[in-house]
Parts: C-alpha cells; sequence; structure tokens
C-alpha cells in the first residue's frame, strides 16, 4: 500500500459518516449541503485510488460523477427552493 491509498482510507473514514450525517439530519439545505459534501468526498477518494493503483484510465468516473454531482445538486436545489 502506499500513501494515496491511506488517504483515501482515511479520507473515507472520517469524511463520508460525517456527511451522510448531514444527508441523514436536518433542514432541506442542510441535507443539499450533505449530499454535495459526499460527492466531493467520494470524488477525492476516486481519485486518491486511481492514483493509488496507478490506473490513468479510473480517472473517468471521478471527472464524470463531479459533472452528474453539480447538475443534481442544481435540480434539488430547484425542487427544494419552493419550501423554504
Amino acid at each position: 500500500m502506499n500513501s494515496y491509498l491511506y488517504a483515501a482510507f482515511a479520507l473515507l473514514v472520517t469524511g463520508a459518516p460525517a456527511a451522510m450525517w448531514l444527508a441523514a439530519r436536518g433542514s432541506a439545505y442542510d441535507r443539499i449541503v450533505g449530499l454535495e459534501l459526499m460527492s466531493g468526498v467520494t470524488t477525492v477518494v476516486l481519485l486518491l485510488l486511481s492514483y493509488g493503483f496507478d490506473r490513468s484510465v479510473y480517472l473517468i468516473v471521478p471527472l464524470v460523477l463531479v459533472l452528474l454531482s453539480v447538475a443534481g445538486t442544481l435540480v434539488f436545489t430547484r425542487l427544494v427552493g419552493g419550501r423554504g
């Protein structure tokens, strides 16, 4: 194992539970923040894993995830916008 894999594991252990907690509790706006935080954590973990395994082909998935998460956040914000 190398330092990229250790960093990915550490981020999964610390960042993912915090993001899931935000996404599961609170107001609708707090849940959107938790969703965006989880997509950011997932993207960085996937980037670290692709560097850790030394496979540049694996970079496609996090790059597509970034585009889809931004679009998804805009859709959820639009849906929640009328509530308050």
